[in-house]
């Protein structure tokens, strides 16, 4: 087999200038941050060791990550052309991501105010759930924008349809659950907040499902975002319910949360939705 020399050298070099972009996009997005936010992001990570921050923007710098490969794959149209569509759609996902923080505040934890809960309380509860919220946006931004036919219209209405729908799994979560999320969270719950949190990005995740592939029509991409979403509001809470009652038998999940504030069984219920919402994404 013969190696072409050159294409070695134009992959690499490709390669390397994407690499640059998104190390440009993670200091773009922290700048963002700094400048629409009462706070410094390296003063509360460094100096106040603020680890409901450093949950918080984790899950900013992973949705960063996640839009930049949804505007990344696809077919080439030249390294120039590429170059600015990559950037064009990572910097609008960088401005929905901070748009989705003040949605997050305003109508998904809306009975306190988050930034004084991650920022003043240190309430890890609270920037785990805003992670899970920044992580679901990015799932649905990304897959709106990786089909063809797509554009920065579709990536802002699918966009604004997840927060919706993040925003009717609260209720639905909370319709579902014993305890009242908000009250657990805002009382420095962190299980709940783990709990709460993992059904957040198990949304994103179905919700991908139906904004991604080709951009065929209006009608017929939002009827299927409207089918992936009903999937989520039904099938996700039946699940919780099967985790509860199955998953540790003799164990109720909900008062090990509630009560116990037990983040071991926050995890477990973290981890076991998303898992499951991934399945689901194969399969339906």
């Amino acid at each position: 087999m013969e190696i072409n020399i050159q294409e070695i050298w134009v992959a690499a070099y490709s390669s390397g200038v994407f690499l640059i972009l998104y190390l440009f996009l993670l200091i773009l997005g922290k700048w963002i941050n700094d400048r629409s936010t009462p706070y410094s992001i390296n003063d509360e990570i460094v100096n106040r060791k603020n680890i409901a921050l450093a949950s918080s923007y984790f899950g900013y710098t992973l949705a960063i990550s996640i839009i930049f490969v949804g505007a990344l794959l696809g077919p080439s149209e030249g390294l120039v052309t590429d170059l600015i569509k990559v950037s064009s759609y990572s910097v609008l996902g960088i401005v929905l991501l901070n748009v989705s923080r003040g949605i997050n505040n305003r109508l998904i934890l809306s009975k306190f105010h988050n930034i004084k809960e991650i920022i003043e309380d240190q309430n890890i509860g609270t920037g785990v759930v805003q992670s899970g919220s920044y992580i679901a946006s990015a799932l649905i931004v990304a897959a709106s924008i990786h089909g063809q036919g797509g554009g920065v219209l579709t990536a802002l209405l699918f966009f604004l349809l997840c927060q919706l729908s993040l925003v009717t799994m609260t209720y639905i979560y909370n319709a579902v659950t014993p305890f009242d999320i908000h009250e657990e969270i805002e009382t420095g719950n962190i299980a709940a907040g783990l709990a709460f949190s993992g059904t957040l990005i198990a949304v994103g995740i179905i919700l991908a499902k139906g904004a991604a592939g080709d951009f065929i029509s209006w009608q017929e991409n939002l009827l299927q975002l409207a089918r992936y979403s009903l999937v989520a509001f039904v099938v996700l809470p039946v699940f919780r319910l099967i985790l509860d009652k199955l998953i540790i038998s003799g164990v109720d999940l909900n008062a090990e949360i509630s009560i116990k504030k037990n983040s071991a069984a926050g995890i477990l219920e973290f981890g076991s939705t998303i898992g499951f919402s991934i399945v689901l994404f194969f399969l339906i």
